[in-house]
């Protein structure tokens, strides 16, 4: 318990990482931020059951669900139309797992977390300050922080926990320290995230039906779709699109986020229905902001001595399945398990440890990335056979549970891989074997 960790990043997985930490009991924690306070920028989350369990056994839960949406159905239509192609009752998921799949504002996750954290005094937060490179990994990692006033200084601790996002600092230094390539991948697609409040829809009854409603509705078409939902207690109808990617194509590595254009944003969905029309009409100008949808090539390894890779450090994914933060806090959730679990405070056994935390979460990891990818692909098909095909297994589960969804996000069997695996009574029952069975590589 008296470990020194050190977190990079106070991203969903750094939060999730302090505050899983400090509950077991862990008495000296440092989170580094390079963002001179949590800023998350306002846009909706997805919070599926996989993450609602984890978090109430953090005691933030409840705080979130107050204003959070519970959504009770799915809506998958042509977005040229407005038909409905397929549509999936989700009322059962309370019964089934435990919580529901509710949706809420990123600041209330965030917010959560945070206040979590700070109502433990293990945890110290040392915002603007930027992780520069990574210097040791092992026997104890060392690392340059630069402070945006102030000179730089090194951190050395027992455990390292790289939560530094999809622009790794600590995952390139892993792989070259490996003698590994392997590259972010471009997926030649965007996003503009959109939040349009009560007040400026009061006009449209239509939309009006829609932040009203406990329905994620998704309009799809050639190679772009819109997923919309309400949240924040129904005064903000939360809006993410996926588009191809025009505006980062000419410097793939220079930005993740841009300013967008009102009329290019118009332009892209303007064979989509008049719904959709008039509700991107009402984005202010100047307030559309587009994100790069980038991914990364597997890793061999998300562990180097003491220092191990999270959330989208190591697994970067699409948001057709709405798990990116989900997959962090459940990598946060099982390194505090394997940590609690680990005999000694030896460098070997930590490395040691930090393997069982990469055998209990990687595969699961990086299946729920490429399912993701899958139905990013059957979501954007364009006229033919394999989009008559795709309609074709919507109509077939019209108000039926079931597996079969081209819409991953929304089929039973994958809804049961994700919401119905318990990642930390995993790492708890599968520990002591896993330990024993590595070699550690210090």
């Amino acid at each position: 318990m008296d470990l020194h960790v050190a977190i990079i990043g106070a991203g969903m997985g750094g939060l999730a990482c302090a505050l899983s930490l400090a509950k077991r009991g862990f008495k000296n924690i440092d989170v580094y931020e390079s963002a001179s306070n949590l800023g998350f920028v306002g846009a909706g989350i997805q919070l599926a059951p996989n993450m609602a369990r984890i978090l109430d056994r953090l005691g933030v839960w409840k705080d979130i669900e107050k204003e959070a949406v519970d959504l009770k159905e799915t809506s998958i239509r042509q977005g040229d139309t407005d038909n409905e192609l397929g549509h999936v009752d989700l009322r059962y998921i309370r019964s089934t797992y435990g919580y529901p799949h509710m949706v809420g504002h990123r600041a209330s996750l965030a917010g959560a977390l945070f206040a979590g954290c700070q109502r433990e005094p293990s945890v110290t937060f040392h915002f603007s300050a930027t992780v520069e490179a990574v210097q040791s990994f092992s026997p104890r990692p060392t690392f340059k922080v630069q402070p945006r006033n102030g000179d730089p200084y090194s951190v050395t601790c027992d455990v390292l926990l790289a939560a530094d996002g999809v622009k790794s600092l600590t995952r390139s230094k892993v792989l070259e320290e490996l003698n590994i390539h392997a590259e972010i991948q471009d997926t030649n697609q965007a996003a503009y995230r959109i939040m349009l409040t009560r007040s400026q829809i009061s006009h449209d009854p239509d939309l009006l039906e829609l932040i009203n409603g406990n329905v994620v509705t998704r309009w799809i078409g050639e190679k772009r779709h819109i997923i919309a939902y309400p949240v924040s207690s129904k005064e903000i109808y939360n809006i993410s699109t996926v588009q191809p990617d025009t505006n980062f194509a000419a410097a793939p590595s220079a930005t993740y986020t841009t300013k967008g254009s009102k009329d290019s944003m118009l332009k892209i969905f303007a064979d989509f229905c008049p719904k959709i029309q008039r509700m991107l009409a009402l984005v202010p100008d100047g307030e559309v902001c587009e994100w790069k949808l980038r991914v990364h090539s597997p890793l061999p390894t998300w562990i180097h001595g003491c220092v191990a890779l999270v959330g989208d450090a190591c697994h970067p994914t699409l948001p057709h399945l709405a798990q990116g933060a989900a997959q962090a806090i459940e990598d946060a959730a099982v390194l505090a398990v394997v940590l609690t679990k680990c005999p000694d405070s030896s460098p070997t056994s930590l490395n040691k440890a930090l393997r069982v935390y990469e055998a209990v979460r990687k595969e699961r990891a990086e299946t729920l990335v490429e399912l993701a990818a899958q139905s990013g692909r059957a979501l954007h098909l364009g006229d033919g056979a394999a989009k008559a095909e795709r309609d074709k297994a919507f109509a077939a589960l019209k108000d039926k549970e079931g597996g079969g969804v081209p819409d991953k996000w929304a089929d039973a069997e994958v809804q049961k891989k994700i919401y119905g695996f318990d990642c930390m009574k995993v790492a708890e029952e599968e520990f002591e074997k896993l330990f024993q069975a590595f070699e550690a590589h210090v």
